[in-house]
């Protein structure tokens, strides 16, 4: 199996919806297709990849410096013993020549390749992934079923307490049980009217609600949003101060005892050991988001689970940022805690197969070979065209 041609676009997911951080005016996405000279049921293998919401399109890397190795490469090099090209030995030829550290954009481009070349190797298998993965590394274990819940309660221009109301019953009317919101672009109160509003759809049940401050508080105003929202005993206070303020996030870990989630925006395994060594984090309650489209993909994802595993967290702890399907499938095939979904927003790529419904904030995965972005019409759209230039 060999890398015949890669193939990218820009896709934009812009719209009016804002956090407490950026808004989501000029916001894009990279898809690739990786295509190789395997043929199964008489079509040629193409894998696709795509990076996750919030993170602009790494064109440039990809065009500089990551999909230039991977073709270079010896089709040999990035082989595994079945022949097949191996994502492990793809992602050493992708990093060649880069230093340590630095874990920034450039594990958002190398995170879209990684992710190609996954939905590559389980199509060429003729299996799902998610079963690949449970083959694998959990000696055929895959979970039946993903817990997920719906993310949005954006910011939006004109949108009152009753909009945000309706907005959280089609979530429940879709099979959402948990659903979460945005917080921390307005002042105190008016957060705490929003809050109690959603709280008033799910029958005052705060552990049905997530928030989320997109890490924009101070220390100081974390520590007073946490008082204010601990009576609700929320399902988790997410990203209340800056990603990488560990001490920060170790004090607020001393005055807030419900639970706290964070990582998304951390994107090496080297950064979720210092936020696991340093954090103040709690693995009896907390929840780490790191998604795999932005931290260098599941070649690194796996490191990740590894040190958790070393500190003492379970991988139940680990509930990835993003809502796509490839960290979906992770979910099932290793064991996470769950997966975020998107009903509504960043369309066409939030969001998991067409025909798989929600029920109880759980879905079933389906028995399509690779990531399934072929079960997902609107995202098949738009990745169909790399597969035939």
């Amino acid at each position: 199996m060999r890398i015949t041609a890669i193939r990218d676009i820009v896709a934009p997911i812009k719209s009016d919806i804002a956090n407490a951080w950026i808004d989501f005016s000029t916001m894009t996405a990279s898809v690739v297709a990786v295509v190789t000279d395997a043929v199964v049921d008489g079509r040629p293998v193409v894998g696709f990849g795509f990076n996750s919401n919030g993170r602009y399109a790494p064109q440039g890397l990809l065009h500089e410096r990551f999909i230039p190795r991977l073709l270079a490469a010896p089709p040999a090099d990035l082989q595994g013993e079945d022949g097949l090209v191996d994502p492990h030995r793809a992602w050493a030829a992708m990093m060649k020549n880069e230093k340590p550290g630095g874990h920034g954009e450039r594990s958002v481009a190398v995170g879209v390749l990684d992710m190609a070349l996954w939905d590559a190797l389980a199509k060429a298998k003729g299996v799902p992934l998610w079963r690949l993965l449970a083959d694998r590394y959990r000696g055929g274990e895959a979970d039946p079923k993903a817990w997920v819940y719906a993310a949005g309660g954006y910011y939006y221009p004109g949108k009152g307490l009753d909009a945000l109301k309706d907005e959280m019953r089609s979530y429940l009317d879709r099979g959402y049980s948990t659903v979460k919101m945005k917080v921390g672009l307005v002042p105190l109160e008016e957060d705490i009217a929003r809050i109690e509003a959603v709280l008033s759809v799910l029958g005052g049940d705060g552990s049905r609600l997530c928030v989320d401050v997109n890490g924009r508080f101070t220390l100081e105003e974390a520590i007073r949003f946490g008082r204010a929202v601990a009576p609700y005993g929320l399902r988790w206070y997410e990203e209340p101060v800056d990603p990488l303020d560990y001490l920060a996030h170790a004090a607020l870990a001393t005055t807030y005892d419900g639970p706290l989630a964070t990582g998304e925006n951390l994107f090496s395994h080297q950064d979720a050991r210092n936020l696991i060594r340093h954090g103040g984090l709690r693995p009896d309650r907390d929840i780490l988001q790191f998604d795999p489209a932005l931290s260098y993909g599941l070649v690194e994802y796996l490191r990740t689970l590894e040190v958790l595993r070393a500190h003492g967290w379970s991988p139940r702890r680990c509930v990835p940022h993003g809502g796509h399907q490839f960290a979906l499938n992770i979910a099932v095939g290793l064991g996470l805690g769950g997966n975020e979904s998107y009903p509504d927003v960043f369309a066409p790529f939030g969001g998991f197969a067409d025909a798989v419904p929600v029920e109880d904030s759980r879905v079933a995965m389906p028995d399509v070979p690779g990531i399934g972005f072929e079960a997902k019409t609107a995202l098949y759209a738009v990745m169909r065209p790399l597969e035939r230039e």
